[in-house]
């Protein structure tokens, strides 16, 4: 595809989004998300900070990793932002989302892609400053500290425009950095901090909830508007970055002020939270936004939480899928880490679920726990066949990745064979009976390896990145760390 085509197929986006913000600002940020345009779209947290970067006052772009990178860098043109086709690395500032590891790849990409050194060693002081924050933070930036000049910590609603006002403020990019770890304390700032990065900030709750700028048809969530319900959550789930003890636990945002954000066109509806079903007026508010004609979309639902009112609630608002967790393959194991989800609850969400007309139940799991066995396989065998003559039933299977700042840091990863033996297992017990959809087994050692790791990890992906990005170019370069860490989840991988 030439450059040209890239540039009408971002055209032919922003034609379709309602919402778009423009704002003329010499302070000017490319705000940029490592993955395709889809996925960055449905980020809220990326598209509230667009949307609070141009109520400050100041010009924010958005830029995306291209959907293929590699047609992308053919055409050699240079990443660019939607709204002004202006070239990434022309800004002053770029802004990084990043919300999981394995966007980590995406970094390299979109840096590289801008005409910009990936390491932030490598780069001079000409160039951009590059400022990161995202979900990632709250468990492990270390591997990105490599890319960034600094990294917000945490819940950046208010550090976003604090650091941004010191960025500005100053002459030069060094100068910036040693303000920026002096005048902000949740800024890790890895020339100043090495790696002891700070704690992570918490938003003034006067400040919530975060909602979408943008709707937009060219995402899987379809011109759907954004809020938070709430924020945290106030469970203790051992495997959650996002538990109880996660800056001050569940922080809940009136029904009247999340009724009153929605846009009056605004026909779909997502309720956004680590834990938005456990809302205390989450009935009602799908019950009145069902009552408004709007379809109305949860990123959560705790099976405890869900009664025959709030069920049909959910089917008046559209939704044709019961979509849970239960996490733990076995009672044993969801007793572990602490799961509130008993096996009468994913019964009686199944009974609700064909009581009301759905048409199908998700259950979302995890493989690979530690102390798993193959009898607690064995266990979900029996009981997904069980619930799936009450309704047709999915399951959706992630293998389990130990994550900094929660209770199972630390904890080994099972090993690719004994994931893929785990899974083969579930597979034959339930074929013919239950849809079976898994994640992969070996990019998920590749998360643990980054979910762990520390700034040597970082680097290394990069050398995977350049050396073409397959699983064989990550295992080679995380074989060549000198940490005993990464020898030993090598071990695991054989």
């Amino acid at each position: 595809m030439s450059a040209k085509r890239w540039r009408e197929e971002a055209r032919a986006r922003l034609r379709d989004e309602v919402g778009t913000l423009r704002t003329e600002s010499r302070e000017a940020v490319a705000l940029v998300y490592p993955s395709p345009y889809a996925t960055g779209m449905s980020s809220l947290g990326f598209q509230h900070v667009y949307r609070t970067l141009h109520a400050r006052g100041r010009c924010a772009e958005r830029a995306f990793l291209p959907d293929d990178v590699a047609a992308f860098r053919a055409s050699r043109a240079p990443l660019f932002t939607y709204e002004s086709e202006r070239p990434v690395g022309d800004f002053p500032v770029v802004a990084l989302s990043v919300a999981f590891e394995l966007e980590l790849a995406g970094v390299v990409e979109v840096l590289s892609l801008s005409g910009l050194p990936p390491l932030a060693e490598a780069r001079d002081a000409r160039a951009p400053f590059v400022l990161a924050g995202g979900p990632l933070t709250f468990s492990n930036p270390l591997p990105l500290a490599p890319y960034a000049d600094a990294i917000l910590m945490g819940e950046a609603d208010e550090t976003v425009h604090q650091a941004l006002d010191v960025i500005f403020g100053c002459a030069t990019k060094d100068e910036a950095k040693r303000a920026l770890a002096r005048e902000i304390p949740s800024c890790f700032v890895p020339d100043v901090h090495g790696d002891a990065m700070p704690d992570v900030a918490k938003c003034p709750d006067a400040l919530l909830p975060a909602y979408a700028a943008i709707r937009t048809p060219h995402t899987e969530l379809r011109d759907m508007f954004l809020l938070e319900a709430e924020r945290g959550c106030h469970r203790q789930c051992q495997y959650c970055v996002m538990r109880r003890s996660t800056n001050g636990g569940m922080r809940i945002v009136p029904m009247e002020k999340v009724l009153s954000l929605i846009p009056d066109d605004a026909r779909r509806v997502g309720l956004v939270g680590a834990a938005v079903s456990d809302h205390p007026k989450i009935a009602d508010i799908v019950e009145t936004l069902a009552d408004q004609g709007r379809e109305v979309g949860l990123s959560s639902l705790r099976p405890d939480r869900l009664n025959d009112r709030f069920v049909a609630a959910l089917k008046r608002a559209g939704y044709r899928t019961l979509t849970t967790a239960s996490d733990g393959a076995s009672q044993r194991l969801r007793d572990m880490m602490q799961r509130k989800a008993r096996e009468r609850h994913l019964e009686n969400a199944a009974a609700l679920a064909r009581a009301h007309g759905m048409k199908r139940m998700k259950l979302y799991m995890m493989v690979g726990l530690p102390d798993e066995r193959d009898e607690d396989v064995d266990e979900l065998v029996a009981f997904a066949s069980e619930l799936s003559k009450q309704i047709p039933l999915s399951l959706g299977i992630a293998p389990f990745v130990a994550k900094r700042n929660t209770p199972l840091d630390g904890a080994p990863f099972a090993g690719i064979d004994v994931v893929k033996r785990r899974l083969a297992r579930l597979r034959r017990g339930v074929r013919g009976r239950v849809e079976l959809r898994a994640t992969s087994a070996r990019w998920a050692w590749v998360e643990y390896v980054l979910a762990q790791g520390g700034q040597a990890e970082g680097r290394a992906v990069k050398e995977a990145v350049e050396a073409g990005g397959g699983f064989r170019d990550w295992e080679r370069a995380f074989a060549e760390l000198p940490s005993e860490r990464a020898r030993r989840s090598l071990r695991i991988v054989a």
